[in-house]
């Protein structure tokens, strides 16, 4: 850090030797921090001449104090995209910022830098942004014209070939994907993942796309006419968030019920974890995606380029999980 440089939470959590979520608890008085903690943090940040009032602080630095946020449309209708804010919100607050939820690309936004939440390669509103020159940090690569600063995304396609190994495993031989248009990266990833593992185990690849914020009865008709164009489908892969749980009423009404002990023929996935997955009957496979945690990465690399240890260009891989549930549990 320049002599001239305020400090920041980060060189006060280096210096007392924890985390920026420790220091940040420690100078708020929050969370659970022993006093020993505390009075390092507290000594660390005296010693550097840390200013813990955020206002003053950006005040002194020229900037705003707000970082930028815009995510997709279903954003109120998403427990994913919900997740995601609140990490991102996390993620500034440990660094004493706020967040603007930016919902129009009309003008530029007074804000320090942008994160962009899974962004749609024919959005308008993130092409404006893009063209802002603003520090910009995207989940998951945008597939539009322009480069992010960062990006933090994760191994798509090798987990939804994770996922495919796991059905197979449970005695499915002729899967079947729901996939969003490939219009945002995590899409695109999905569905060339189901592609080459259907490659490399010589089977015929089933798809159906739909937008990327369809309603329940588009879903409906993209699993009908999967169903009627194969009826040997025995695994249902939905890529949309909550289409898998959408899915089982109309899976009930056509006779397909779900494979689980004792009978049924047809296992059923989601390609994106929430709630609605794990209360379901039977609770459904999902991939966890890990929003909360991704919003937070995005924000952290977001203020690594802003204060400029992070170059230009970065990609951090954000790790994802496979949680095997009742709803691909084999006869």
């Amino acid at each position: 850090m320049r002599a001239d440089e305020p400090a920041t939470i980060l060189t006060v959590a280096k210096t007392a030797g924890v985390s920026k979520t420790t220091a940040s608890d420690a100078l708020r008085g929050s969370g659970r921090v022993s006093e020993e903690t505390r009075a390092r943090v507290m000594e660390a940040a005296d010693a550097l001449g840390y200013v813990p009032n955020g206002s003053a602080r950006h005040l002194r630095r020229a900037s705003t104090g707000t970082i930028g946020l815009h995510v997709p449309e279903v954003l109120t209708r998403s427990s994913y995209y919900m997740s995601f804010v609140f990490g991102v919100v996390q993620g500034a607050a440990d660094n004493d910022y706020d967040v603007t939820l930016i919902t129009s690309g009309r003008r530029t936004p007074r804000v320090d830098g942008l994160v962009l939440g899974d962004p749609l390669g024919d959005d308008p509103i993130v092409a404006k942004l893009m063209d802002t020159g603003l520090p910009t940090v995207t989940c998951e690569r945008f597939t539009g014209t322009g480069r992010a600063d960062g990006v933090v995304r994760s191994e798509h396609a090798e987990m939804l070939g994770r996922l495919m190994d796991h059905l197979r495993a449970s005695g499915a031989t002729r899967p079947a994907l729901i996939v969003a248009g490939d219009v945002s990266d995590w899409a695109a990833s999905v569905h060339r993942g189901f592609r080459d593992w259907c490659t490399r185990h010589g089977v015929d690849p089933l798809v159906r796309t739909v937008p990327f914020d369809c309603p329940a009865g588009e879903v409906h008709q993209a699993a009908r006419e999967l169903l009627a164009l194969e009826p040997r489908i025995d695994a249902l892969v939905c890529g949309p968030a909550g289409s898998a749980t959408d899915l089982l009423p109309l899976l009930r009404e056509d006779g397909s019920d779900l494979r689980r002990e004792g009978g049924g023929h047809l296992l059923l996935a989601s390609c994106v974890d929430s709630p609605a997955m794990q209360l379901a009957d039977p609770p459904i496979t999902a991939i966890d995606l890990r929003p909360r945690e991704a919003g937070v990465r995005c924000a952290e690399l977001l203020f690594d380029l802003l204060s400029g240890t992070a170059s230009a260009g970065t990609e951090r891989i954000h790790p994802i999980e496979l949680t095997l549930r009742a709803s691909t549990r084999g006869s």
